[in-house]
């Protein structure tokens, strides 16, 4: 943390090593995520919230709060509610939205009647949380575009006591934020690309939605941090890989692009033959990144190829060519590949498996309904130490909650 001991040169100095470190975060949302982190370490503040344009709305990302995060057991994150809300003088986020101005109250409780925004009491009476200063600064481009706001909570002395932000702190946020910013544009562009690849496989496969991939990825992320929570993996590890796991995963069935229309696009269940060309899209998407340039290259191949394996081993493509999809191992008694089991399937592959099944048949599909939600966890406990790594479904359901918010956050179009 920051603390008022620190010169202005130490701090100023600290916000640029971060500066490298968040030009390095390549998925959009983990970035976010991260730059929040940052930002209040900067000012010391015990809370947060960070908020995306969207056309004439604002939408919370993420939301951050020390005090009340003490309160969870080890592991555990807060929940917050997805909102958006307009972009007009009413709220302070949306007003530095709208005027591109940095706000500092010192109590959001006691704003002058004179301003025109006020402060919503609403999260407060829910969490039992009491905000009191607030220190907000819109996300703007280089070329004056409002990416977003970035909102800090409650200033803490060496002390750890509540108190106001002060100049320093417009200082360092204003700083911190242009410096956010640049790195908010880099991963706007590798997200556009990814969404480019994943807008073609939709054009193709009408179950491949925007919706689909988001909830996809964003399960994937959040199984993942509890995983490497249980497994003690390194923290500098973890927050690298969510990263790349988070774009991997949003690729994990962009084979499918190579894939018949005819079979894609068939409103009913494959013949045991369509089947077999169906389990090509695996080792097909893995093929695409056969030339291993960055770490989203080799895990955006271990996913695309790995994420129909079972923990048992009965799963498909197995052991394949990438090249051609022939076995390099067969079993004599099927004489099809011999399949990867345990983990001989890579981390990546064994939570994609399990975040796509769940999705799956939790949402509407040509050929069926989509599954009540107690069937489908049901069928996910049915299913550990079989299809699935028993530590991965251990992971999903400790955070089960984290789950259903993301369920909610992306609804199919015809569920919003």
């Amino acid at each position: 943390m920051a603390y008022k001991s620190q010169t202005r040169e130490e701090i100023l100095s600290g916000i640029i090593e971060t500066e490298t470190h968040l030009n390095k975060i390549q998925d959009v949302d983990v970035l976010m995520e991260q730059i929040l982190t940052e930002a209040r370490k900067v000012v010391h503040a015990d809370a947060g919230s960070i908020y995306v344009r969207d056309g004439d709305r604002l939408a919370i990302h993420y939301a951050q709060n020390d005090t009340l995060q003490k309160q969870l057991p080890p592991g555990q994150k807060i929940l917050y509610s997805f909102f958006s809300f307009p972009i007009n003088e009413k709220t302070i986020a949306g007003y530095s939205a709208l005027t591109n101005q940095l706000v500092n109250e010192p109590d959001v409780y006691e704003i002058s009647p004179k301003k025109p925004y006020k402060f919503g009491r609403q999260t407060d009476a829910v969490s039992g949380y009491r905000t009191v200063s607030n220190l907000t600064i819109p996300l703007r481009t280089s070329g004056g575009r409002i990416l977003g706001v970035l909102q800090v909570l409650n200033a803490l002395d060496e002390q750890d006591n509540v108190t106001a932000f002060d100049k320093d702190d417009e200082l360092y946020m204003s700083h911190f934020a242009a410096n956010a910013t640049v790195a908010l544009e880099h991963a706007h562009l590798t997200r556009s690309m990814v969404l480019r690849m994943i807008r073609m496989s939709e054009l193709r496969d009408p179950k491949e939605t925007g919706p689909h991939v988001n909830r996809v990825s964003s399960y994937a992320v959040e199984v993942y941090d509890r995983w490497a929570f249980n497994n003690s993996v390194d923290e500098n590890e973890s927050k690298k890989f969510r990263d790349t796991l988070k774009i991997a995963s949003m690729l994990h069935d962009v084979g499918k692009v190579a894939i018949s229309d005819l079979i894609l696009k068939k409103p009913a269940r494959f013949t045991e033959d369509e089947y077999h060309i169906m389990q090509g899209h695996t080792w097909l998407g893995a093929k695409l990144f056969n030339e291993i340039e960055s770490p989203v290259d080799k895990v955006a191949r271990e996913v695309a190829l790995t994420h129909h394996e079972n923990w048992d081993g009965s799963g498909y493509p197995g052991k394949v060519s990438v090249d051609n999809g022939e076995p390099l191992k067969t079993n004599p008694s099927t004489g099809k590949a011999v399949g990867l089991k345990g983990e001989e399937i890579p981390i990546a592959g064994r939570i994609v498996a399990l975040a796509d099944v769940y999705d799956a048949l939790s949402c509407k599909r040509v050929y069926k309904e989509p599954w009540d939600e107690d069937k489908v966890l049901t069928e996910i406990k049915g299913l550990r130490g079989t299809k699935f790594d028993p530590a991965v479904v251990d992971a999903f359901f400790e955070i089960l909650p984290s789950i259903k918010a993301i369920r909610d956050r992306f609804p199919d179009a015809e569920e919003s």
